[in-house]
């Protein structure tokens, strides 16, 4: 009996090592040959303004510069729930960078999430988005970053625990989430709404931050839009789940995009802020083409949910720059934000101030109390475009209970849903990060 259980576990291990030499084996993926930097002078100007356009668009400068260093030199921390991955040089220096890619390599990375010398790269860069750029726009993205000052400049390794630091392991990612090939225009829709379709689902990669992901770090295909993360901000849902009190319309949406701010839904704040400054370069066409595909998401706005948003907000605004702090008998956590919001908020925020109305936005209305959270401790730094419509941090001068006591009042006065939870932790999160 001993021999025969020797037998069979030989016989698994045996067909245990030899699965995984075939794993190896079938997810090997050749290297590309380096090739010598290209002269700037190859590429012609206007593919080379293409390529900046694009990406833009696709947020590249965002994701590759870390605080306080070049633009494209790599560097910038991206966490995520398996670990935190740094993002790459993508400057053409030959050794810390793409110098020595060819354009081969380039699509290779963008459509099948593999770097030139053949390791796999995580989707933290969203290639199962990228995959759906035509070969052009890929080509205008390279000639562009092509052209940039090189930066020598080498990125952190990536801090995962095993066996996510495994990247073969991303082959079998692959093989179940990665869709592959430029996007398919759908013929039963209008141009706009395939334009925006073409925007949105490759190099915008708009699912990446506002559609839910499974255990695997993949977007759920049946929730598409229904809200996610990113950066430990949350990404509000884009379909008919939308915390938006007053709804959003097609010229909302396209006001929101060029200019970051819209009267009726707020400032983009957080990760959103360099997506609309990314934006803020396409056609107004190409904007309307986005808001058209992004709407069909959202279905029709009843035709008195905006005004009845906007009556809401006008009988919670809070009126006066002084009201006097809560009475000892009504010390409760919305009684002391109270005192605080007249304090620190309510010269800017009251009744008749150029600010957008809280009860309409977004962040106060959501289900998630972060992004009230990340405002209030690190203020509002609004896109480049939006002039007078900063807000100072006051992470420095409130305490973790003073910020609690503040929501707790923000979400009962400019709201009729119900308190967040979880709040404590989140500032306890949000102040960790910010240190």
């Amino acid at each position: 009996m001993k021999r025969l259980f020797r037998y069979l576990v030989g016989l698994i291990v045996l067909a245990a090592v030899g699965a995984g030499g075939f794993f190896v084996y079938a997810a090997s993926v050749p290297a590309i040959d380096p090739i010598a930097p290209p002269d700037k002078a190859s590429f012609g100007a206007d593919l080379v303004s293409t390529g900046e356009t694009l990406a833009a668009i696709g947020d590249c400068v965002a994701c590759h510069t870390r605080q306080g260093g070049e633009e494209f030199a790599g560097g910038r921390a991206l966490p995520t729930p398996f670990g935190t991955i740094y993002s790459t040089n993508i400057t053409p220096d030959p050794e810390t960078g793409i110098g020595t890619w060819s354009e081969e390599a380039f699509v290779r990375a963008l459509r099948q999430g593999v770097a030139r010398d053949g390791g796999y790269l995580y989707p933290a860069f969203p290639y199962d988005h990228f995959t759906k750029a035509t070969d052009e726009d890929i080509r205008a993205i390279y000639a562009y970053l092509m052209t940039r000052q090189p930066v020598a400049a080498s990125a952190p390794e990536s801090e995962l625990p095993f066996p996510f630091n495994i990247r073969l392991l991303m082959a079998g990612w692959n093989l179940l989430f990665l869709d592959k090939g430029a996007h398919q225009p759908d013929p039963s829709k209008d141009e706009p709404w395939n334009r925006g379709a073409y925007l949105v689902e490759g190099l915008g990669h708009c699912g990446s931050c506002h559609s839910p992901r499974n255990f695997l770090g993949a977007e759920e295909p049946g929730r598409r839009y229904a809200g996610g993360e990113a950066e430990f901000w949350h990404a509000p849902a884009l379909n008919r789940d939308s915390p938006s009190p007053a709804g959003w319309t097609e010229d909302a949406l396209v006001n929101y995009l060029i200019d970051g701010w819209d009267g009726d839904h707020g400032i983009a704040a957080g990760p959103m802020r360099p997506v609309v400054e990314g934006v803020s370069g396409l056609s107004e066409d190409d904007v309307y083409a986005i808001a058209s595909y992004v709407m069909s998401f959202m279905g029709e706005l009843p035709a008195d949910k905006a005004e009845k948003a906007k009556a809401f907000a006008a009988e919670r605004e809070f009126g006066g720059t002084a009201a006097p702090a809560p009475a000892a008998a009504g010390d409760t956590p919305e009684a002391r934000g109270e005192a605080t919001f007249s304090r620190v908020c309510a010269n800017c925020h009251r009744s008749g101030g150029q600010t957008v109305a809280l009860a309409l936005t977004s962040t106060v209305a959501g289900t998630d109390p972060r992004n009230v959270i990340h405002i209030v401790m690190n203020g509002i730094e609004p896109p480049s475009g939006v002039p007078e419509k900063s807000m100072p941090r006051f992470g420095p001068t409130l305490s973790d209970e003073e910020i609690a006591d503040l929501l707790a009042f923000i979400r009962a006065r400019f709201t009729d849903r119900p308190a967040w939870s979880d709040v404590p932790a989140r500032i306890s999160e949000a102040r960790a990060l910010a240190e």
